[in-house]
């Protein structure tokens, strides 16, 4: 099995990736890294988010960087300020053990003022955003002349943003003599027009396939209406209390709104999209790292920074249109060797698409049922019993005050003190059991809602065929077992 030290790392290199719990590279960080290390040709490395693509381009970069030339030396480009900052992170964590190797972000939504202030100071790396480092070029803040490795960190996601054009203006600036090492997880068409410009005879790594999807996700679907969806979401919130997660919108106005509808509902939630400014930015993602709050709600492209290992589910307030965006989405959950639930909230018309979306990526679907309140109550209750169960109140009660209150309820049963207690755990949690069902069922000329509880349900397979489940929970051919849907109980 390969290891970080067979991949002829420095000493320094390796005690760094040490401290930080690095034991043996990922796929793509074991093909990469060897060919980067010292050779002399471009790259093209296609590969998924979240399989480690900073380290096997940054830890090569690091070694290469020569820290008695004061001149910039490296220059990666990322789509986004929340990338930029991150890859930026892990490289000063890469290099602790290092001699000095400056490395600055640089990116819009901060003050340009003091990124010039900083270039002015030698930075052997920098990583930027397309948009501002081409300010910076132009206010002559950047020079490039002495570059020699060139990093396209998310190519495709680049120009999905429309960067095309700022990275052929970058592009210019550069000398011809460099290296370009490309990482993408697709390779349209614009993509292969940029290595047949810009690289020269790319060697390639290839980790996955186009769209493979993490293997330790549970891929889910619940039908409900449109104008349901947020209540729907807020249900799974009320209903697993221990949910950590993202909920993806279409729109940076749905997704402000939607934070908004859950803000005003006290729950913790907030927004992240290209409207805010970098502080504002920043706060939402410390607060979010810190736990301070359940859900981040974010539109694609504000979430290619997040970088939390501890999220149980992601939510998608709708199907995006292309499969490698739910390839990344679903791909913020179940990392690092842990498991996760990718969550669709499906309307009746959308039976063709998860068929198709399953089929393309080579995944099953199963359908969950979006909680009612009974099963909210019953969530809630058997928390609080467990929290009854857990707690050790000895030595934490004044004995005094222990004998008054016994005294005072002395006169009543063992079953009406729990009546009593209940009721006021009930309301105090405003679990009062009573509310709509949201599920439906998909078109098909049959009356929609009101799904009985003991079937009805399906799932959408790899092959693009739907099987229908009926009472008893018993597993059809290709099919799913009570067990895999959200009713009733928590979906562990």
């Amino acid at each position: 099995m390969t290891s970080f030290k067979s991949l002829g790392l420095s000493s320094e290199m390796l005690k760094g990736l040490e401290d930080l719990g690095f034991q043996q590279p990922s796929e793509i960080q074991a093909q990469a890294i060897p060919l980067l290390l010292d050779g002399d040709n471009d790259l093209i490395g296609l590969a998924q988010t979240g399989t480690g693509k900073t380290a096997a381009f940054g830890i090569p970069l690091l070694e290469r960087v020569d820290p008695e030339e004061p001149r910039t030396q490296a220059l990666i480009l990322a789509p986004t300020r929340e990338l930029g900052q991150q890859i930026a992170e892990q490289l000063a964590l890469f290099s602790k053990y290092q001699d000095q190797v400056n490395v600055l972000a640089v990116y819009g939504g901060a003050a340009i003022i003091n990124q010039i202030k900083a270039l002015k100071k030698p930075q052997q790396v920098i990583i930027a955003t397309p948009g501002r480092l081409i300010d910076l070029i132009e206010r002559k803040a950047v020079d490039l002349s002495a570059l020699g490795i060139l990093v396209l960190d998310e190519a495709d996601e680049m120009l999905n943003m429309g960067f095309k054009d700022e990275l052929d203006k970058i592009l210019s600036y550069t000398p011809v003599e460099k290296l370009t090492w490309l990482f993408s997880a697709t390779m349209p068409a614009e993509i292969q027009k940029l290595v047949q410009n810009y690289m020269n005879a790319p060697l390639e790594v290839r980790v996955a396939t186009k769209n493979e999807v993490n293997k330790n996700i549970d891929h889910r679907f619940v039908i409900t209406q449109g104008a349901k969806k947020s209540e729907a979401l807020m249900r799974f919130l009320d209903h697993e209390t221990a949910l950590r997660g993202v909920v993806f919108c279409r729109t940076k106005r749905d997704t402000q709104n939607l934070a908004e509808y859950l803000l005003k509902s006290d729950y913790k939630a907030d927004a992240l999209h290209g409207d805010l400014s970098q502080a504002q930015r920043d706060r939402v993602m410390k607060r979010f790292k810190n736990h301070e709050l359940q859900v981040l709600i974010a539109t694609d492209v504000a979430a290619r920074g997040i970088d939390v290992n501890d999220l149980t589910h992601v939510f998608h307030m709708a199907l995006p249109d292309d499969p490698a965006y739910y390839t990344h989405r679903s791909g913020r959950t179940a990392r690092a060797g842990k498991k996760g639930i990718s969550l669709v909230f499906a309307t009746g018309r959308d039976r063709g698409r998860l068929e198709r979306l399953a089929d393309k990526l080579d995944i099953s679907f199963s359908q969950a049922d979006v909680p009612t309140p009974e099963d909210i109550k019953a969530a809630k209750i058997e928390k609080w019993v467990q929290q009854i169960l857990d707690t050790r109140p000895k030595g934490k009660i004044d004995g005094q005050l222990f004998f008054e209150v016994a005294n005072t309820l002395a006169g009543l049963s063992k079953e009406e003190l729990l009546a009593k207690l209940l009721v006021l755990e009930l309301e105090r949690s405003n679990s009062s059991g009573e509310g709509d069902d949201l599920n439906q069922r998909f078109s098909s000329g049959k009356p929609k809602g009101g799904r009985s509880r003991g079937g009805g349900g399906g799932g959408y397979h790899k092959k693009g065929s739907y099987h229908k489940r009926k009472g008893g929970g018993k597993k059809k051919k290709g099919g799913f077992k009570a067990k895999d849907r959200h009713h009733g109980r928590r979906g562990r």
